[in-house]
């Protein structure tokens, strides 16, 4: 996901930026309040219990903010054309489950946009309905310098967490596997975990944002009833879920929280996703760094970082779905 705007490139071909100093050292990002918090989420039975410590009220950024008239992700252009055909059924199947303390658990992982998606424009700028107004049905999503995608990443990711989840019982399913040329769109993602009657839903990202801005933000779902949209009985759990998200990926990954977007704690309040704003069940977005800084770059391409990144939000998972 992306926070520049309608201005976003395709990824550009391999190239050797200047090295910029380090403005902020990591430890510096976690101010005390989440520093006591993340020690809170990671030791013992209190790090089940959840609470609001740490979290920010609403979205707040000291870099750049989302644009409107964009897509759920806020980086596609443009107009749009006529419907393809597209169900939920098209996402990927659940596989059955195997015993395990998850037994009977449905998680729904959401594998932000489609590598597809840069080869139709068209179709994923037909704009849907979000229940607040309507935006593009998909973005491509964005890459690092060198051209790794999001919609890789986001597989990747999603693909680990999912076999971790299995080990534990859970039924897991996608709302696209790479098995479709592309999207599904916002509203047909937030559909697949709302008729699986999921317990819990995560959609995978990584942000697109300016050079130096670096860490990860968990976005979480507003209180909006307008429309089509009623999120007011998900905000609650989905807060919960989204705190121990976060306290699990700080604890797995190492990365701090975000030093350009919710103000240090790591969460932002939105009401303008489609993906969450018509979502029935406990939902939250994971950008799990910024593809654009060089830094961050590092961490998103390796795929000993990924099998972190994944088990932080596995666990963070598990501890919500088994309070």
């Amino acid at each position: 996901m992306s926070y520049v705007g309608p201005d976003f490139d395709p990824p550009q071909p391999r190239r050797s930026p200047l090295r910029r100093p380090l403005v902020v050292a990591a430890a510096a990002l976690v101010p005390g309040a989440l520093a006591g918090w993340l020690l809170w989420q990671a030791t013992g039975s209190g790090g089940e219990a959840g609470g609001s410590g740490g979290v920010a009220a609403g979205a707040s950024s000291t870099g750049k903010t989302a644009s409107t008239g964009s897509g759920d992700d806020d980086k596609v252009p443009t107009p749009s054309a006529s419907d393809p055909s597209s169900s939920s059924s098209s996402s990927s199947p659940s596989v059955p489950a195997a015993s395990g303390p998850l037994s009977g658990k449905v998680v729904v992982i959401d594998p932000g946009h489609n590598p597809g998606n840069f080869q139709h424009t068209t179709e994923i700028n037909r704009k849907v309905d979000i229940g607040t107004n309507r935006k593009e049905c998909d973005t491509t999503g964005t890459s690092t310098n060198s051209g790794y995608t999001e919609a890789d990443f986001t597989l990747d990711v999603a693909r680990r967490a999912r076999k971790i989840l299995e080990e534990q019982g859970a039924t897991v399913k996608f709302t696209q596997d790479g098995n479709r040329p592309w999207g599904p769109c916002v509203d047909e993602r937030a559909r697949i975990g709302n008729e699986a009657h999921a317990d819990a839903v995560v959609s995978v990202h990584a942000d697109g944002s300016g050079s130096g801005n670096r860490g990860f933000h968990v976005i979480l779902p507003g209180a909006v009833h307008e429309g089509a949209a009623d999120t007011r009985p998900i905000v609650a759990p989905s807060r919960d879920l989204g705190e121990r998200v976060a306290g699990r990926f700080v604890r797995n990954t190492g990365s701090a929280p975000s030093n350009y977007i919710g103000d240090g704690t790591g969460l932002v309040t939105r009401k303008d996703l489609g993906g969450l704003n018509l979502s029935t069940v406990p939902k939250v977005f994971i950008e799990c760094g910024n593809m654009r800084d060089s830094k961050d770059a590092a961490l998103l391409t390796s795929g000993a970082w990924r099998q972190k990144a994944a088990q932080g939000i596995s666990e963070g998972i598990v501890s919500f779905v088994r309070k």
